[in-house]
């Protein structure tokens, strides 16, 4: 009798247990949805980069590359950012001294247009192409690897990958210790070409123009000439016969 009192007593008990500890825990937040990395943002969280990014932004390289990060079918971006004591090393006043047009192909220089993993650094092909164009005598980016560590020299700067940034399959973000500078980024820009000269008045003159006729009256003068002197002895002569 004591048994089946007990039993439905202790099954009670146990779901109201069950049911107050459900209750009393917190449904689990769904995790974020993650979108594209940001490149300065990646870069802000960092640190240390405050230059770099700067010339992202006045570039506007910073929206073609998240712009592109967009595209699931896009290769992705290598960025090989120099840390804000790389830019300090530079000559004072390099970087102020660079028209719009050098500060584009400096950051572009920086930018390779596909993912390249740590692994990967192993078996690239030099010149490493980069945003700054094909153009391999003019921007030269050259990778070379001893066990871990991998350098790169464009012949004009030496520098070795330091640490890694940001790597996430579709974007890698490498600190290097130096600024890439190249002949491409340093030779000044072409001057822009003359604008055409105007045609001058006398080209342009119909034939018969001032000076032509010019050279006409003169030419009628002496033609005529000759003419005038011979009435001026026959009246000279006459004037003499009659006196």
């Amino acid at each position: 009798m004591m048994k089946q009192l007990l039993s439905p007593f202790l099954i009670l008990l146990i779901f109201f247990h069950l049911c107050t500890k459900t209750s009393g825990q917190s449904p689990a937040s769904a995790p974020a949805p993650s979108g594209p990395p940001d490149i300065t943002a990646v870069l802000r969280k960092a640190g240390k980069y405050t230059t770099f990014i700067g010339l992202l932004k006045s570039t506007q390289m910073d929206v073609q590359i998240n712009s592109e990060l967009q595209k699931k079918s896009d290769p992705g971006f290598t960025i090989f950012a120099p840390t804000d004591t790389a830019f300090s090393n530079l000559k004072p006043g390099t970087l102020n001294s660079f028209t719009d047009q050098q500060k584009a192909a400096l950051t572009q220089f920086h930018v390779v247009p596909s993912y390249l993993s740590n692994s990967q650094f192993q078996t690239v092909s030099n010149p490493l192409r980069t945003e700054a164009g094909g153009d391999t005598v003019e921007f030269p980016l050259n990778i070379t690897t001893n066990g871990t560590q991998v350098s790169m020299t464009t012949g004009l700067v030496n520098t070795t990958v330091d640490d890694t940034v940001y790597i996430d399959g579709q974007l890698a973000v490498y600190e290097i210790g130096e600024v890439l500078l190249a002949q491409g980024i340093l030779r000044p820009p072409a001057p822009p070409p003359l604008p055409p000269k105007n045609a001058s008045p006398s080209s342009n003159a119909p034939s018969g123009s001032i000076s032509s006729s010019g050279d006409f009256s003169d030419a009628t003068c002496l033609r005529y000439a000759p003419t005038a002197i011979s009435y001026g002895v026959a009246i000279l002569v006459a004037l003499t016969l009659w006196l």
